[in-house]
């Protein structure tokens, strides 16, 4: 005879019951087990009830997410098969659709063409998370309570929902323009076409030559005479060399290639010269081997640049702040109160052809010397005429959020959708691999998976401005982006070139390693996206050895280990990492120097380029598509966040490395040796925190193994455990240990952040990443002030480590 169940039979019928009814024992068996089920769910229940309201938001997402049964997708997948239905989303042939739908047509920030593109988009997330679109499109103008609670509401929704966001910045678009060669009695001997040719082999090229004339946005407006003076790059170096070879700049217009340094700096550097303006050119030294005088075609007829094409772009002094020139750290509200806006040129300039330029350096010598930096003046007077209007421009951040279960950690992805032109590298490529992305998240919701953490994307704005609708919504919102985002994921060009790297805050340099090894390679078989980091262009040829040398040593800046560029600035990924101390990553396939060039930001940024030469089949797109929603996958569902802080104190190590052989270069003698002492500090204190996050995810783990097993418990068991707390209980200690983990993690990059921010540069506040470029040794070569930038990052680093302590 089997053991008696004492309590389980008081619940069931005497024996002399039994005998006496042999008719009825299964069907009541059947309806007191039934009954018994019930009881223990209702008593399961109510104690997951009692225990969400004893816990509060910030716990209540481990009960809602594992505590009815252990598994966090009850109807949907999870895991490695949650992770193999998103890559198996993003296509080639959707991509390549898509890239016809957005390069096919100018887009410039503020347009006509913007806005029906940013409704676009929103019907994108509308139609792949299931949104039921509203009679109204939802477009709500920046600082209104829509807006507002569009976003503050993120925390509280029940499903995901998708709005336009409308800010109202200062732009400026172009009027006209010229550039002529005046002869000795003023009379103009030349007059520069400073229209693309827009070749009809390229079919968008030809309809758009001159739909968005050559200008620099957020140039000065002007009118100014002067004799030529060449300054190679226009950075600080190459100024200081043209001064000590006795140049005056004062009342010079200054020619200038790209390259070196963000083009608002070359006209900074000459404004305070003296120059009275800018001409800035795309030279084919900086091509590599593949040019004209190596026998390459020009495009489109073959891979060497157009001797036409012009780069357009931003003139923004962009190293003071990004975002609207007229409200600095302050949203632009439609009624914002505004500025005359300090960040910008207070001299005109003109984007050129390489075909304008060498008429101009005829005018300074007609030998090679005319492209040394020699500080000899043009003898004849060049005119630049540059008119733009000034005005507000109305643009429109299209967002989307998908809530998940822990309502209070969001991962932001966004790209940027504005273009000079066509941009069929800058950003389509980027919008293209987006587009993939969500398509990818909208699978996933389909099958009933729900994400761990609210997942936002945004497609930003007017970046080619100045990172101008990031900018802004990040000092709408900086208290929930700072409480709430624990990681941005951005992407801009996601090709352009061959080869493929991605930049980021050294905490997400590991996992962004791991991912790139779990997607294949875009064309090659047998290997992964990570060993496209070494991919070389088709084409071969000498090239301009000062080129050479600067390619090279941009190459060195990798971190050692990792093989992730560090981040600095000059994408939407700026506001976020910069100013609010939000850990970020971008990436993308770039060029190489045995790549064809890029024709960036010109017309022939063209879809028919990137079907040829940027990416024949529209492989690299996808790639990118897989890697960048992996990783933000892996963000979104771990249970302790993949952030690794150790490494980053690691590499706080490598930049003071950096900035001794800064200081040993220049033979100057600077004391760092208490911010070494604090960097060790930081070490030691991250190393902890790697144990404890190892312990709370392993105990969180065991007790969801054991929710997992509990089928094979008595019901009556589960009644007696739940009746005395002991499992949720104990469940709770473990998310609330996960949970304090995590805020540490998600917190870990505000820690270098500076409320008093970097001097004269006040609004970018993150200590770390200006520390990495060495700048006051670099650019100032001041000692003293380099030693008081590295007190002040020793006293943050002092109190980061006090907290991960705590």
């Amino acid at each position: 005879m089997k053991g008696t169940d004492i309590e389980k039979d008081a619940l069931l019928p005497t024996s002399a019951s039994v005998q006496a009814a042999p008719q009825r024992p299964s069907l009541f068996r059947r309806v007191v087990v039934c009954g018994t089920i019930y009881v223990a769910y209702c008593l399961v229940a109510n104690a997951f009830t009692r225990y969400e309201r004893l816990t509060g938001e910030h716990e209540s997402w481990a009960l809602d997410a594992f505590g009815h049964s252990g598994s966090r997708a009850r109807k949907g997948i999870e895991g490695e098969e949650a992770e193999s239905l998103y890559l198996s989303t993003p296509d080639a042939y959707s991509a390549l659709v898509a890239s016809k739908a957005y390069a096919t047509h100018p887009h410039l920030a503020g347009s006509t063409e913007d806005f029906e593109d940013a409704k676009v988009i929103l019907e994108l997330f509308q139609s792949e998370f299931g949104i039921t679109p509203s009679s109204d499109v939802p477009v709500f103008s920046a600082g209104t309570e829509d807006s507002r609670s569009a976003t503050l509401g993120v925390n509280k929704l029940k499903g995901p929902t998708a709005w336009i966001d409308k800010y109202y910045p200062v732009m400026n678009t172009p009027l006209d323009r010229s550039l002529e060669i005046l002869d000795s009695e003023g009379k103009v001997e030349w007059s520069a076409d400073l229209v693309e040719d827009g070749d009809s082999l390229d079919p968008e090229a030809a309809q758009y030559r001159d739909y968005v004339p050559t200008f620099h946005g957020l140039s000065r407006d002007g009118e100014v005479e002067g004799q030529l003076v060449y300054a190679n790059y226009g950075t600080k170096e190459d100024y200081d060399n043209l001064l000590s070879a006795g140049a005056n700049l004062t009342g010079k217009i200054v020619l200038a290639r790209y390259g070196g340094n963000f083009r608002g700096l070359k006209i900074k550097g000459a404004e305070e010269l003296g120059a009275a303006g800018v001409l800035i050119y795309s030279d084919p030294r900086d091509d590599g081997p593949v040019t004209v005088e190596n026998g390459y075609a020009p495009y489109p007829y073959g891979p060497a640049r157009n001797p036409s094409a012009v780069q357009r772009g931003s003139v923004q002094f962009i190293s003071s702040y990004p975002g609207d020139p007229t409200t600095p750290g302050e949203p632009a509200y439609e009624n914002a109160t505004r500025t005359e806006g300090d960040n910008i040129p207070k001299i005109p300039s003109l984007p050129i052809s390489w075909f304008n330029a060498q008429r101009l350096f005829a005018e300074i010598d007609d030998s090679e010397s005319a492209r040394l930096l020699t500080g000899k003046p043009s003898a004849k007077t060049v005119k630049l005429v540059n008119h733009v209007d000034d005005k507000v421009i109305p643009i429109w951040n299209t967002m989307a959020a998908i809530p998940g279960h822990i309502k209070h950690e969001t991962v932001l992805i966004g790209c940027h959708r504005d273009a000079w032109v066509m941009g069929g590298s800058d950003p389509v490529s980027g919008t293209v691999s987006l587009h993939e992305v969500i398509r990818g998240f909208g699978a996933l919701l389909k099958s009933g998976w729900k994400p761990l953490r609210n997942v936002v994307f945004a497609s930003w704005d007017a970046e080619e401005y100045g990172l101008i609708g990031s900018t802004e919504w990040a000092e709408d919102f900086p208290e929930w982006i700072t409480e709430n985002v624990v990681a941005y994921l951005n992407v801009d060009v996601s090709v352009s070139g061959s080869r493929w790297a991605a930049s980021a805050s050294p905490s997400l340099a590991h996992l962004i390693r791991q991912a790139a090894i779990d997607v294949p390679h875009p064309t090659a078989t047998g290997k992964t996206l990570w060993d496209a980091i070494n991919d070389e262009g088709p084409y071969t040829g000498p090239a301009d050895a000062d080129f050479v040398a600067t390619y090279e040593a941009a190459q060195r800046q990798q971190a050692s280990e990792t093989k992730v560029y560090p981040l600095g600035s000059g994408s939407d990924y700026t506001p976020f990492l910069q100013h609010l101390g939000i850990a970020s990553a971008d990436e993308g396939f770039g060029g190489t120097p045995s790549d064809a060039p890029y024709h960036y930001h010109s017309i022939y940024d063209s879809e028919r380029w990137m079907e040829i030469y940027g990416d024949p089949g529209f492989h690299r797109h996808v790639a990118v598509a897989k890697h960048l929603g992996l990783t933000a996958l892996r963000v979104v569902d771990s249970i302790i966040l993949p952030l690794n802080t150790t490494q980053y104190a690691l590499e706080i190590d490598s930049y003071l490395d950096r900035v001794e052989s800064i200081a040993l270069s220049l033979a100057v003698s600077a004391d760092f040796s208490d911010l070494r002492s604090s960097i060790a500090n930081l070490q030691s204190a991250s190393a902890a925190l790697d144990v404890e996050k190892a312990e709370a995810e392993k105990e969180f783990k065991e007790i969801l193994d054991s929710f997992r097993s509990r089928s094979a418990l008595k019901i009556i068991d589960i009644i007696r455990r739940v009746r005395h707390g002991s499992i949720i209980e104990k469940f709770i200690k473990a998310a609330k240990r996960v949970e304090r983990a995590n805020a540490k993690l998600a917190t870990f990059e505000q820690g270098f952040i500076s409320e008093e921010g970097i001097q004269e540069r006040e609004w970018y506040k993150h200590l770390i990443v200006h520390q990495a470029s060495g700048s006051a040794l670099t650019f100032e070569q001041n000692v003293t002030l380099s030693e008081i930038e590295a007190k002040r990052v020793s006293s943050l680093l002092d109190k980061l480590s006090a907290s991960l302590a705590a």
